[in-house]
């Protein structure tokens, strides 16, 4: 089976109170929409990705460089917005199923998304519920007097995303039975034969206003890991300087197996150590001719693509130099646009503090340069 993921994301975001979208705020560096997007390609079976946005996001949508994600504009309402990339798959060839979800529902397990691919084997659709636990309780309005009932809670469950359907089927359905449309795609189905519906996940919420959006920060603030790096070199002639990937100008060089750059080592080393893959000795042996003067930065971005099929991100990552020269201050910005590009997130995601021995020591008698760095990553499931 091949499937589409269509995510909406086309709405104005009025009770979120922002003049930022929720669909473009961001948790470790990703907005909502690539935090979808990240756990949609873990899974085979979903060929495409289309992204419905709103017109007045068009220069925040194009920032994010969104990789084979088919981009289209959304209309005056949910229902009209999911129209629009149905009609356009429908002139596509090759997908038969489609998952229409919610872009603020960022929080679905891969787990729940498995479940939901699996069970379309057999199903006209696949949506996931949770029970309602609440007491239930409804006002009523009569000609004299307003009083509240209460309701049963057996037959009533909350609908989330994502869904499952049959291309053709929800097409025709949106096609011919508009005005029956409620809140979402499932409500089209008068006839739920065989139409599966399957538990859902209470942390698969739905980001409506601030403070859902701080419990979900909550939540992956909670399962973040941190990582140690620290790296020294010597300071010797006839040798290159190279500090977080850049080359200064100085009469001395970094001794080393490779480049001897100690910001990227202590880097790459926090960053495996935070997601506990061992160190860059074991991965990068100065014991290998092959590695003999390689550039830093190549080793770490061998080492970001590993974490990333991993599902790990970087949220932070904290530096401090430790050098009676060069002046650090004279090259930090340059240093963290070097990482950023390396590592493949924001400028915003990086501090870097200059530190000197007060000319203690091996490094206050610029003989040795040495870094410390500690980060923070996530990992999206």
């Amino acid at each position: 089976m091949s499937f589409c993921l269509i995510i909406l994301a086309g709405g104005n975001s009025h009770r979120f109170g922002s003049n930022i979208g929720k669909p473009y705020q961001k948790i470790a560096g990703k907005s909502l929409i690539e935090i979808n997007v990240i756990k949609a390609r873990k899974f085979k079976q979903i060929k495409n990705i289309i992204l419905v946005f709103n017109k007045k996001d068009s220069k925040r949508v194009k920032s994010l460089r969104l990789k084979n994600v088919k981009l289209i504009a959304g209309g005056k309402s949910r229902k009209e917005s999911t129209f629009n990339a149905l009609k356009y798959l429908v002139s596509q060839k090759g997908t038969s199923k489609v998952l229409i979800h919610d872009v603020a529902r960022p929080n679905f397990s891969t787990k729940l998304l498995s479940t939901i691919l699996s069970a379309m084997r057999n199903a006209r659709a696949v949506v996931p519920v949770i029970k309602v636990q609440d007491a239930i309780k409804q006002i009523i309005e009569s000609s004299k007097e307003e009083y509240i009932i209460g309701r049963k809670r057996d037959n009533l469950f909350l609908t989330q995303t994502p869904q499952a359907f049959n291309l053709k089927e929800i097409y025709h359905l949106h096609k011919t039975n508009s005005g029956k449309y409620k809140d979402d795609d499932i409500s089209l189905y008068m006839d739920l034969n065989k139409v599966k519906f399957i538990d859902g996940e209470k942390n698969n919420f739905k980001i409506t206003d601030k403070s859902d959006f701080e419990n979900l920060k909550k939540i992956y603030k909670s399962i973040q890991s941190v990582g140690i790096g620290f790296d020294v070199h010597r300071l010797v002639p006839k040798r290159k300087l190279y500090l977080a990937g850049l080359r200064i100008k100085s009469k001395l060089g970094t001794l080393g197996h490779s480049d001897g750059d100690p910001v990227l080592h202590s880097v790459t080393d926090a960053i495996l150590g935070a997601c506990k893959m061992g160190d860059i000795g074991q991965m990068f042996s100065d014991k290998s001719k092959k590695f003999k003067n390689i550039r830093s930065s190549i080793l770490l971005q061998k080492v970001i693509q590993q974490i990333k099929s991993k599902g790990y991100y970087i949220n932070n990552i904290d530096i401090n130099i430790i050098a009676q020269t060069p002046k650090i201050k004279n090259y930090k910005n340059k240093m963290i646009n070097n990482i950023a590009k390396f590592c493949e997130i924001s400028n915003g995601q990086i501090n870097i503090k200059g530190k000197t021995t007060e000319k203690l020591g091996v490094i206050g008698k610029e003989k040795a340069i040495a870094c410390e760095v500690i980060t923070s990553v996530i990992k999206y499931d």
